[in-house]
C-alpha cells in the first residue's frame, strides 16, 4: 500500500512538473560557479526549500555540505533524492532522478546556492561587464542594466527569498545548521 501511495506521489510530481514550462529567460544571468574555499567557513546544513513557479508550489528537502575542498549538495522530493551535486571549483557532477523536469538544472542549483550564501567580494569578482551586485538593508540584488533580476532577502522569520526575477520563480529557504541550531 505505501509503495502504491509512494507511486501515486511521484505520478503526481510528475505530471505537474510536466506541465509547468519554463519559458525562455528575459535575460541569462551570469555564472558564478565560484571556489568552495571562497566560502569563508565550513558550511553543514539541512534545509526546505518552497519552491513556487507562477501557480505551481513544491516543497523540497536538502541537505548542504560545503568546505575548502567541494560543495556537496542533495535535493529530495518525498524521500527520492531529485538531484545530487558536487563542485569543487573546477567540474561539476550532477546526478539527476529520471523524473526530475529538465528545467532543474544542477548549474543553475549552484550558481543560485553561491548568490545566496559566497560574499560579495567574491560575486563581484565573478561578474562579467554589466552586472553588478548590490546590497543595502538585507537585500541582496544582481543586477543589469538598472534591473535586478535575482534577489535574495533575509525574511523576519529568518528564512531566506530567492527571487529569480529573470526566469519567473521564487524560492524560500529555511535552514537548520546540522549542529548548532537555527541557522
Amino acid at each position: 500500500m505505501q509503495r502504491l501511495i509512494l507511486t501515486l506521489l511521484l505520478s503526481l510530481l510528475l505530471a505537474a512538473c510536466a506541465s509547468t514550462r519554463m519559458p525562455t529567460p528575459l535575460v541569462q544571468l551570469p555564472v558564478l560557479q565560484l571556489a568552495p574555499s571562497a566560502l569563508p567557513q565550513p558550511v553543514q546544513l539541512q534545509q526546505r526549500l518552497q519552491f513556487r513557479f507562477g501557480s505551481h508550489e513544491r516543497e523540497l528537502d536538502a541537505l548542504l555540505e560545503v568546505d575548502a575542498e567541494q560543495v556537496r549538495l542533495a535535493v529530495q522530493a518525498m524521500g527520492q533524492t531529485g538531484v545530487r551535486i558536487v563542485w569543487d571549483g573546477q567540474h561539476l557532477e550532477q546526478t539527476r532522478a529520471p523524473w526530475l523536469p529538465p528545467q532543474v538544472r544542477g548549474e543553475r542549483v549552484l550558481d543560485d546556492l553561491q548568490f545566496a550564501l559566497w560574499p560579495a567580494a567574491a560575486i563581484r569578482a565573478a561578474l562579467p561587464d554589466g552586472w553588478s551586485l548590490q546590497e543595502a538593508d538585507g537585500v541582496r540584488s544582481l543586477v543589469q542594466g538598472g534591473t535586478p533580476w535575482l534577489v535574495r532577502e533575509t525574511l523576519p522569520d529568518g528564512r531566506v527569498r530567492l527571487r529569480n526575477l529573470a526566469e519567473g520563480y521564487e524560492l524560500v529557504i529555511e535552514s537548520m545548521d546540522m549542529g548548532q541550531g537555527q541557522e
